[in-house]
């Protein structure tokens, strides 16, 4: 491989830039006008225009960024995270082409989206599954079967779907005719496919996911988890590795249960398997087909390179992650960094950044697009920044980051920059272990000039899917 587009933008795209770099891959990158002075598009070793601003003239524009491999003879395309990732025809369209797409086939990738099938393929592969329906439920009547089977209350799902969209709680029968209407619209206008699924409801329950690596050899690697149980609306806020208090026998479980599956699937590269986890026994939810926002957490705690190696995994190679990476090594956390106000219900932000200060030190990593005088579009991701930092263990991770944070400076935007000092000063966060409930309700108090998190109200909560 001597070539790589980079058909995506912002941190990943700078990400996968520097990944090929090191590897002494040349890079294309592909912008928006919208982003014309963005990072992505200086540091590629080359760089093609694709479109407008809006993402379906140009991040998801298939025919603008083939056009644009095929014009700058690149010989794989990266497509990052978001966008055209997880797009079975996008994957599909490459290999006819001649263009090594770097991630699995769009047969795995097709399967694994229909999260119907991918509960299907995961029992196939005796990985544990949570109670609800064999397959679709094509009407009300098939959900009210699996209640009256497993009892209430249960969580409709599109089979299609993620980010919580398309997904509502019932807590009884009386309760299935207005959510299961109401999901499938959702999910039709969200997805372009209302079909739908049930799982039993899990009340308290905490999100955690194990990273996995595949060669065309055979060849599978399933790194410790991930806890992605600090959300805000089903979106992720907080990663870290390892779980705080997670038995060691459950760690060995989730990672056996993921190599299970991707050995299964005859799978390529990187992938995450998620799960949710209650009262001491876990459940398969889904798989991601890609690189996840929060890879960073797992290469601080195993030394790996996860972007290189979804590169050479993509040009033939054999896996090359160390044994020892089997086992955390000390404690990472990654923080993101949106552009979102906190206090104003998280109201979206864009324009310039008149100041960036981005802290350092020992254990500090910092993975951002930004610079001052950067304009922030209002087109795209709220992401700005992803801050993780790793420590002997988890209190120093803690400290560390309380430190990172009180030192990372962006000015001319609100960001949610305070949620994340505010969350570290919450008594059950520092504890760990918190279910995906821990943000419901809550909302940013100024109290003597300090912010604190309101005090937690019942809400329905539940893990991303």
């Amino acid at each position: 491989m001597n070539k790589v587009l980079v058909a995506n933008r912002g941190e990943i795209a700078l990400r996968v830039i520097r990944a090929c770099r090191e590897l002494g891959v040349r890079s294309v990158a592909v912008y928006s006008t919208a982003d014309s002075d963005s990072l992505h598009r200086m540091l590629a070793d080359e760089a093609v225009c694709i479109g407008p601003p809006p993402a379906a003239g140009s991040y998801l524009n298939i025919p603008a960024i083939i056009s644009a491999a095929e014009l700058t003879g690149a010989d794989a395309i990266h497509p990052g995270y978001g966008f055209l990732a997880e797009n079975a025809r996008f994957a599909e369209i490459c290999e006819r082409v001649g263009i090594k797409f770097v991630g699995p086939s769009a047969r795995v990738i097709s399967m694994m989206g229909d999260k119907a099938a991918a509960r299907s393929a995961a029992k196939e592969a005796g990985v544990p599954i949570s109670p609800g329906s064999d397959g679709l439920c094509e009407n009300v009547s098939e959900v009210k079967k699996v209640g009256a089977e497993f009892g209430y209350p249960l969580v409709i799902k599109a089979s299609a779907g993620g980010g919580g969209k398309g997904m509502r709680v019932v807590h009884s029968e009386g309760e299935v005719d207005a959510a299961f209407s109401e999901a499938s619209r959702e999910a039709g206008a969200s997805f372009g496919d209302g079909s739908l699924y049930v799982e039993r409801y899990l009340e308290e329950l905490r999100h955690i996911e194990v990273q996995v690596l595949s060669d065309s050899f055979g060849g599978t690697f399933a790194f410790p988890e991930r806890d992605c149980s600090v959300q805000r609306r089903h979106q992720k806020l907080i990663e870290e590795s390892p779980a705080p208090g997670l038995p060691e026998k459950d760690r060995e479980g989730l990672m056996d249960s993921a190599a299970s599956l991707v050995e299964s699937l005859g799978y390529e590269g990187a992938g995450t398997v998620e799960f949710v986890y209650s009262g001491g026994e876990f459940y398969f939810i889904e798989m991601n087909t890609r690189l996840q926002v929060e890879h960073p957490v797992t290469e601080m705690v195993s030394g790996a390179d996860l972007v290189s190696e979804q590169i050479r995994i993509a040009s033939g190679e054999k896996l090359d992650v160390p044994k020892r990476a089997s086992s955390p090594d000390g404690h990472a956390i990654e923080f993101r960094i949106n552009a979102e106000d906190p206090r104003r219900n998280f109201l979206p932000q864009a324009g310039p950044v008149e100041f960036y200060n981005p802290p350092g030190g020992p254990g500090v990593r910092v993975d951002s697009h930004l610079y001052a005088g950067y304009k922030v579009p209002p087109h795209y991701d709220s992401l700005l920044a992803k801050l993780i930092v790793h420590g002997k263990d988890r209190d120093t991770a803690l400290r560390r980051g309380t430190r990172a944070l009180d030192e990372f400076a962006i000015s001319g935007l609100e960001t949610t920059l305070p949620l994340h000092l505010a969350i570290l000063e919450d008594e059950g966060f520092r504890r760990g272990g918190v279910s995906t409930h821990f943000l419901s309700g809550r909302e940013l108090m100024n109290g003597g000039g300090v912010l604190r998190l309101s005090p937690a109200t019942p809400e329905d909560g539940g893990a991303s899917a």
